[in-house]
């Protein structure tokens, strides 16, 4: 279950978001399970190397010791609108995030103030693994 506050997080997260290029800013609230809490937005490039902000968030926490997450919600949006529109995260994150979590990780969509949640084997039933 996503909490109330991850949400004002992911939505302050949009603010910092680098995206001359595409105008999209994503803004995202990774819960660890210890109640920590780290946010991340997409930052662009004039490469193919941008980073999303889930992977943002997640680099942050891992580079900190965290090693077990509850919840991601993203929240996302064209630069000076309000989200109002689920946004899925890419196959890249989505591969990403599965080697950090579990199967019950909550991955919530913010849209037009309701959310919806997903767990990451709903977006990704076949994963990569060795």
């Amino acid at each position: 279950m996503v909490h109330s506050e991850d949400i004002e997080i992911a939505k302050n997260a949009r603010n910092n978001a680098y995206s001359p290029y595409s105008k999209f800013c994503v803004g995202v609230a990774l819960r660890c399970k210890n109640g920590k809490v780290y946010s991340g937005c997409n930052i662009e490039n004039h490469g193919i190397q941008g980073i999303c902000g889930e992977r943002t968030a997640f680099a942050k926490a891992l580079s900190e010791g965290e090693r077990e997450f509850e919840s991601i919600i993203i929240c996302a949006a064209p630069k000076g609108e309000e989200p109002t529109n689920e946004c899925m995260p890419c196959g890249y994150c989505r591969q990403f995030i599965s080697e950090f979590v579990d199967k019950d990780f909550i991955i919530g969509l913010y849209d037009n103030g309701n959310i919806k949640e997903y767990t990451i084997d709903e977006l990704l039933p076949h994963a990569f693994k060795l």
